[in-house]
C-alpha cells in the first residue's frame, strides 16, 4: 500500500502544540516521538503522572502512580491506588459564563449552554438522584438522544459516584433489556418519543414494559415531551423538569477504579458484554487523547456524530475537561428531501459552532462522496483544524478525497480504539504527516503491537493487534456473575497477561499503522489469512454500490468468499458488472482478496451500533442460528441470506 503524505505539521506546531509541549517539559525532543513513546510504557507511573498534571486534573493522585503486579503484569497491576477525584468535577470545570454546550438537531435547533447553565442542571438533577435514594455505587440508566437531559443525568450520577450507563431510544425493548436489564438500574432517564430523519418515533407505550423489566428500578424520569407512560407497581414516573430542586452541586470524590461507566459489546455472538470502566481510566486516557493526540486547545468546539450508547459520545464529553465546547446533535446526519438527500445538517452546524474537531465515519464519508457533496465549497471551515473518522477502518481513497473535498491544511485522523478500553490504540498526531491510508502513530502510554502465529511482534507484516504492558482505561470487569473470568477469556486467552484486541492489522516502517479489518471476520481462502477493509475499499469505487458486505463461508477443505451487494436504484448485477469488480479487487489488493461469489442483495445487516454484521450472515447461510437478534437494527435483513444459493451468483 502506497505510504504518501497528504499533510504535513507546521515547524510552528513543534513548539505550540500540546503534544510538543509535554514532550519538552519532560525531557524529550518533540521531534523524536519513539523516545517518548518507549518512556511513556518504560516508566508508566512517570508517565501518567505528567499527564496527570499536565492535564491540571482535579483530586488527590496520592504518592503512588503505578503498582506493579509480577505474577499478573496485565490484569494485576494498578494506577493511583490511594487518589482520589471525581469525573464529573473535571469535567464541569471552568468558568460560569464559559460555553459549555451547543445543543442542536435535525430541525435546525441550535443552542448556547454556558457551564454555569450546565452545573445548575447537573446540580438540580443530582439532588434529585440522592432523594431517589441513589447512592455511591449505585446504578443509573439512560434511553435517551443526545440532547441536554442525557448530559446533565450522566453528570449528575458521577457527581454523586454512581454509575452512568445508557442505550439510544432506537434500541428495541428486548435490546435495551439484553443491556441495562444487567446492571438493575434504581433511576432511568428515558424519552417517550424521539425524532429522527423527519420523523417522530413515540417510544411512550414501551417505557412500561422496559421498566417492568428492571428489577430494583424505584424511578422512571420523563425527559423531553410530557406523556403518559404506565409504570409498573412500585415505580414512581416523574418529569426531568420536576425531578430534584435547586442547590449547591457537590462532588462525592472515589477511588482512581471506582466504576463510571458501563458500556455494552455490540452483542452479534451472545447477550451483550457490560463493560465496566473506571473513573480514573476513563479521564486520565480521554484528556491525552484530547490534550496531546488531538491538540485540543481551551475554547476550542468538538464535535462526533454519535448517539448515547457509543463509546465516542462518552469519549466526546471528556472534552469538557479540556475546557473545549462540546457539540450534542440529535437526529440524522443526512436527510431526505424533495431533490435527493441532503447532506449538509452535520456541516451547517459545524459552521454555525465554529468546530475544530469534527468525527464522523467511513460509511458517512462514502454517502458524501455519493452524493458529490463537497463540504469545502459549500461551508465556511475557517476554524476546523481536525478531521477524524472511527468505526471500520478509512480507505486510502477516502484520504484522498477528504483532502480533495473538505479541506487541504487540517489533519485527517482515522482511529481506532474501542468499546473495551474507552479510547484509542492508534489514532493522530499534531506532529506527524498524514499518510494516504494509515493511522498516524500507537497511543502514547499503550505499549500497541502486532504479533504473528508465533507470539513475535512484525514489522509489515499482517497480524494480530495486541497490547504488552497495562494501561489506566482497560475495563476493571464484566458485569455480572463470572465477570472477571469472561474479561480475561475475551481478551487473554489467546496470549496470557497481553491484551489480543481483536483486529488484523500492519505496523509499518514509518511507526504508523493500517487497519485491515476484525479477526472474527477475517477470510481465509487457501488457508491465508486476508482483511476485509481492501474489498470494501474497492467496492466503494463503483457507482453502481450503494452499500456491501463481505464474508467467508466454509466448502469442503477450504472457505470462499462471499460478496454481497446492495445495488443503487436502477442498477442491476450484470455478469460484466462482477467482472469488472472482481478486476478491480484483483489490482487494488490481491487475487487472494477476489470473491468466489457476487450475490445482489436487498438490505445489509447492521447492529444497533451501526456496523456490518458480517458474522451472522456467515452463521444463517451454515444453516445455524443467530445467538442475539435483538443487537441488529434490521434483522429481517438476514431472511434473504439464509437462502442465497451458489448457483445463483455471478
Amino acid at each position: 500500500m502506497t505510504s504518501s503524505v497528504l499533510w504535513t505539521p507546521a515547524s510552528a506546531a513543534f513548539k505550540n502544540s500540546g503534544l510538543a509541549r509535554f514532550a519538552a517539559e519532560n525531557g524529550f525532543d518533540p521531534h523524536d516521538y519513539e523516545t517518548l513513546h518507549r518512556w511513556s510504557i518504560g516508566e508508566k507511573g512517570a508517565f501518567w503522572r505528567a499527564v496527570w498534571e499536565f492535564a491540571g486534573v482535579i483530586g488527590e493522585p496520592g504518592a503512588i502512580a503505578f503498582r506493579a503486579d509480577p505474577s499478573a503484569p496485565m490484569t494485576g497491576s494498578a494506577f493511583f491506588p490511594e487518589a482520589s477525584l471525581n469525573l464529573a468535577e473535571n469535567l464541569l470545570r471552568g468558568d460560569d459564563d464559559a460555553l459549555a454546550i451547543v445543543e442542536a438537531d435535525e430541525t435546525g435547533h441550535f443552542r448556547n449552554y454556558s457551564r454555569g447553565e450546565l452545573r445548575n442542571m447537573v446540580a438540580r438533577t443530582a439532588h434529585g438522584l440522592k432523594a431517589a435514594g441513589v447512592g455511591r455505587g449505585d446504578r443509573v440508566g439512560g434511553i435517551l438522544p443526545n440532547r441536554m437531559e442525557a448530559l446533565a443525568a450522566l453528570l449528575a450520577t458521577l457527581s454523586i459516584g454512581a454509575v452512568w450507563s445508557s442505550c439510544s431510544p432506537d434500541f428495541g425493548v428486548s435490546a435495551i433489556l439484553d443491556r441495562l436489564g444487567q446492571i438493575e438500574p434504581k433511576v432511568l432517564f428515558a424519552t417517550p418519543r424521539y425524532r429522527y430523519g423527519g420523523k417522530d418515533h413515540d417510544t411512550a407505550g414501551r417505557l412500561g414494559e422496559i421498566a417492568a423489566g428492571m428489577p430494583g428500578l424505584t424511578t422512571l424520569v420523563i425527559c423531553g415531551d410530557q406523556a403518559t407512560v404506565q409504570a409498573p407497581a412500585g415505580v414512581s414516573c416523574i418529569g426531568f423538569e420536576s425531578f430534584g430542586r435547586e442547590g449547591d452541586l457537590a462532588f462525592e470524590r472515589v477511588p482512581f477504579s471506582h466504576p463510571a461507566y458501563i458500556l455494552y459489546t455490540s452483542g452479534t455472538t451472545g447477550a451483550p458484554k457490560a463493560i465496566v470502566h473506571s473513573t480514573g481510566g476513563v479521564l486520565l486516557q480521554h484528556v491525552k487523547e484530547h490534550l496531546l493526540h488531538g491538540d485540543v486547545r481551551p475554547g476550542d468546539v468538538m464535535s462526533w456524530y454519535t448517539n448515547t450508547a457509543w463509546m465516542m459520545y462518552h469519549w466526546l464529553i471528556s472534552g469538557l475537561a479540556c475546557n473545549a465546547t462540546v457539540v450534542l446533535y440529535d437526529g440524522a446526519p443526512i436527510l431526505k428531501s424533495p431533490g435527493g438527500l441532503d447532506p449538509s445538517p452535520l456541516w451547517r452546524v459545524s459552521e454555525r459552532a465554529g468546530v475544530t474537531h469534527f468525527g464522523i465515519s467511513p460509511k458517512y464519508l462514502a454517502t458524501l462522496a455519493d452524493e458529490h457533496y463537497a463540504p469545502g465549497t459549500r461551508h465556511d471551515l475557517s476554524a476546523l483544524r481536525s478531521l477524524l473518522s472511527a468505526g471500520a477502518p478509512v480507505s486510502s481513497g477516502q484520504f484522498d478525497w477528504v483532502y480533495e473535498n473538505v479541506k487541504r491544511d487540517m489533519i485527517f485522523a482515522s482511529i481506532s480504539g474501542g468499546t473495551e478500553i474507552i479510547g484509542c490504540f492508534l489514532l493522530g498526531s499534531p506532529l506527524h504527516p498524514v499518510r494516504r491510508g494509515h493511522l498516524t502513530v500507537k497511543g502514547l502510554g499503550l505499549a500497541v503491537a502486532v504479533m504473528d502465529e508465533r507470539n513475535a511482534p512484525v514489522i509489515a507484516t499482517q497480524g494480530d493487534l495486541v497490547c504488552t504492558e497495562p494501561f489506566p482505561s482497560m475495563p476493571l470487569t464484566f458485569w455480572g456473575e463470572g465477570g472477571d473470568e469472561r474479561y480475561h477469556a475475551t481478551y487473554f486467552a489467546a496470549r496470557r497477561e497481553i491484551w489480543t484486541h481483536g483486529d488484523i492489522a500492519e505496523m509499518t516502517v514509518h511507526g504508523s499503522a493500517i487497519v485491515h479489518g476484525r479477526s472474527d471476520t477475517t477470510l481465509k481462502p487457501g488457508g491465508v489469512r486476508i482483511g476485509t477493509a481492501e474489498i470494501y475499499a474497492a467496492c466503494e469505487k463503483f457507482a453502481e454500490i450503494e452499500d456491501c458486505l463481505v464474508f467467508g463461508v466454509p466448502i469442503t477443505g477450504d472457505e470462499e468468499i462471499l460478496l454481497c451487494l446492495k445495488l443503487k436504484e436502477g442498477s442491476i448485477l450484470t455478469v460484466e458488472l462482477a467482472q469488472r469488480i472482481r478486476k478491480h479487487i484483483r489490482e487494488q489488493a490481491s487475487p487472494r482478496h477476489v470473491p468466489h461469489r457476487i450475490h445482489a442483495v436487498s438490505a445489509i445487516p447492521y447492529t444497533l451500533n451501526g456496523k456490518r454484521v458480517e458474522g451472522a450472515a456467515r452463521t444463517v447461510i451454515e444453516g445455524k442460528a443467530v445467538k442475539n437478534l435483538g443487537s441488529l437494527a434490521n434483522p429481517e435483513s438476514l431472511d434473504e441470506y439464509r437462502l442465497l444459493d451458489r448457483s445463483q451468483a455471478a
